[in-house]
């Protein structure tokens, strides 16, 4: 009985570190964005269409990249191609915050940051705190965020 309830717990704690290890890091985030501003410096229409084509070059599980206008315009979207066009400058956070408009106006103010917000996490489906980080390139900004867990 005893080393039933041992393998249990061995079993449940394992579970959570292999899980946890499927989360996004900060650096993770930094290294996508880096990535995609070098790609987008060489082939800007290419990349904004393999990222939201969802391309496994860009889209990693939930960590995936977002690319902006100036004025909040989506231009590509790993994870929701039917916002690619949209505007989102004055959508809200359910924390009331307008993230996107933050965004664009830290863009063009800092050129690199990361920015704090609430979001569905697309694992769980509850609201957590997310932290994208952005980064300026030319006439647009590129973000890739993770989840505060």
């Amino acid at each position: 009985m005893k080393y039933a309830i041992l393998a249990v717990a061995f079993i449940g704690i394992a579970a959570q570190a292999n899980a946890a290890e499927t989360y996004a890091t900060r650096q993770q985030a930094e290294q996508l964005v880096g990535k995609v501003t070098s790609a987008m410096r060489k082939d800007a229409n290419g990349t904004l269409s393999a990222i939201t084509a969802k391309d496994a070059a860009w889209v990693h599980g939930e960590l995936y990249p977002v690319v902006y206008d100036l004025q909040g315009k989506v231009l590509a979207h790993g994870q929701n191609p039917k916002l690619v066009g949209k505007n989102l400058i004055d959508i809200r956070d359910v924390e009331g915050n307008y993230y996107v408009r933050e965004r664009v106006e830290l863009a063009k103010s800092k050129g690199k940051f990361w920015q704090n917000y609430v979001f569905v996490d697309p694992v769980t489906k509850g609201v957590l705190p997310k932290e994208m980080y952005c980064e300026k390139l030319d006439e647009s900004v590129v973000c890739a965020g993770v989840y505060k867990r």
